[in-house]
């Protein structure tokens, strides 16, 4: 596998990077990371700790002449998104990521990079190594398992920060300085069933939805791409009520905080209504790709002859499902009425999923709003409850208050404007960051958030601009010289 990413500037932040590559740390595999950045920590001779969920603590003291600045917190999280084209053999438990210089980026092949948050990992790396940086004391914390359930964020304890500033470093988005964001819950939804017998005479088809963009469901659910799932069911409502139709499966999405990029259905039909499904098929796709034709110009809606199922799913529950996630809310509910163009809450079908006698679906809801989070959570339950599905809504985090008076936040759009010729965008953001939580375990912490243009993120599309690096830790270092 090619190493050509390290020599890319700054060099150390790049190695780091690499090295995370070959690392697997998809969420709920954290072993092997944590060992990585505790190792790494002792190898440098610092103080080095793991709390018992699993955080990694490595403090730095002061450098020279700064021993009276302030402590500050660098923060990032070890974990990254499995997301592969379902055509690609890789094993997120085991395989590298391999990376790639594609022109002015750093890409994957047809897998998730990694980027989120591996950069901020890897700078929080290359300035703990660095002895010739100005800064007061620096606690690195190196959090697990963010992407499902920000386990590390919550099992954070009071005590184990010290810090009175907190640099986030998991925005998306150069020249952006986050001060809040969304919180959110899943809601999951289960349908329990005795599978039954396909009727004779019938023939089945394998229903593919692909090629969709897919994406991040918090920072880039509005910008009007499709969710697999509920175009499929779409479909498969019409080809229910009108044709015969029975569906003995159904795969759609694979992570609750991906827009879900393919869906496929397994479904039977009487043999002498197979024309008329393929009719139906090209038809939708010809709507789906004049709906989407700006946002999805890659859609491919197919039915191919497949080997005939054992069994189907009953027709009753079979209708209640359809008629449920047609009915589910998707996409952005509310924008934020005091920052422009910012979604204020949303909701993503992330998956459904069938195995023998169960389906669940599960979604993503976010909000500013912990009232309007509770009331789309109480729609979906609705929604799926009248449907007669059993109904849980789990794994709740708080979002993060905007601070209007962060003295952080000030030196840091002052730095931006000096160093790049160009105001800072101070923004809050839809997507979910850990900062509200570890506010809960740390009160009074001043943070802001930053990072380079990562593009994509939580899909195979995932990019990181590359020259955005270079500025985003060059900015961070002077950052930490003005934190007086």
């Amino acid at each position: 596998m090619s190493k050509e990413i390290t020599s890319l500037k700054p060099q150390r932040l790049w190695e780091h990077f690499y090295e995370l590559t070959q690392i697997p740390r998809p969420t709920a595999q954290m072993s092997q990371v944590t060992k990585f950045v505790c190792d790494f920590g002792k190898s440098l001779g610092l103080d080095t700790k793991q709390d018992k969920v699993g955080n990694v603590l490595i403090t730095k003291p002061a450098s020279a002449g700064m021993e009276s600045a302030p402590t500050v917190i660098l923060q990032s999280h070890l974990d990254m998104v499995p997301q592969k084209n379902s055509d690609v053999k890789h094993d997120f438990t085991k395989d590298p990521i391999d990376a790639y210089i594609d022109g002015d980026k750093v890409k994957a092949r047809s897998t998730t990079l990694g980027a989120d948050n591996g950069i901020g990992v890897a700078a929080m790396m290359a300035l703990l190594e660095d002895k010739s940086l100005k800064h007061g004391k620096i606690e690195a914390l190196f959090t697990i398992d963010e992407e499902v359930g920000m386990t590390g964020a919550f099992g954070l304890e009071p005590g184990f920060l010290t810090g009175s500033i907190m640099l986030n470093l998991d925005t998306e988005e150069e020249g952006e300085l986050c001060v809040g964001c969304a919180g959110g819950a899943d809601v999951n939804a289960s349908f329990q069933y005795k599978n039954v017998e396909v009727p004779e005479g019938d023939v089945a088809y394998k229903i593919s939805l692909i090629g969709l963009k897919g994406g991040h469901s918090g920072g880039e659910i509005h910008l009007g791409r499709a969710n697999a799932n509920k175009l499929m069911f779409q479909f498969l409502k019409d080809a229910v009520r009108d044709y015969e139709v029975r569906l003995s499966s159904i795969d759609g999405g694979s992570l609750r905080n991906a827009i879900p990029r393919e869906a496929f259905a397994i479904v039977t039909i009487p043999q002498e209504d197979t024309q008329d499904l393929i009719d139906l098929v090209n038809e939708y796709e010809d709507i789906y790709k004049e709906e989407y034709k700006a946002t999805e110009p890659n859609l491919i809606f197919k039915a191919e002859k497949t080997e005939l199922p054992k069994t189907l799913i009953p027709e009753e529950i079979q209708d209640s499902l359809i008629n449920a996630v047609v009915a589910c809310q998707n996409g952005v509910i509310s924008m934020l009425t005091s920052f422009d163009g910012i979604v204020e809450t949303s909701t993503n079908l992330a998956s459904v999923k069938s195995s023998p006698g169960l389906v669940e679906a599960k979604m993503l809801a976010r909000s500013s709003s912990e009232t309007r989070k509770d009331e789309i959570c109480s729609a979906l339950e609705s929604a799926f409850a009248l449907a007669g599905a059993k109904v849980e809504i789990d794994a709740s985090y708080p979002g993060w208050q905007p601070n209007a008076k962060s003295k952080t936040m000030d030196i840091m759009a002052h730095l931006f404007q000096e160093m790049f010729g160009r105001p800072a965008e101070v923004k809050v953001v839809h997507a979910g960051l850990e900062c509200g939580i570890i506010l809960g375990s740390t009160p009074g912490l001043d943070i802001v958030s930053f990072g380079p243009t990562i593009m994509c993120p939580h899909s195979p599309d995932e990019y990181v601009v590359i020259d955005t690096v270079e500025r985003f830790y060059n900015y961070l270092l002077k950052t930490l010289e003005n934190l007086k």
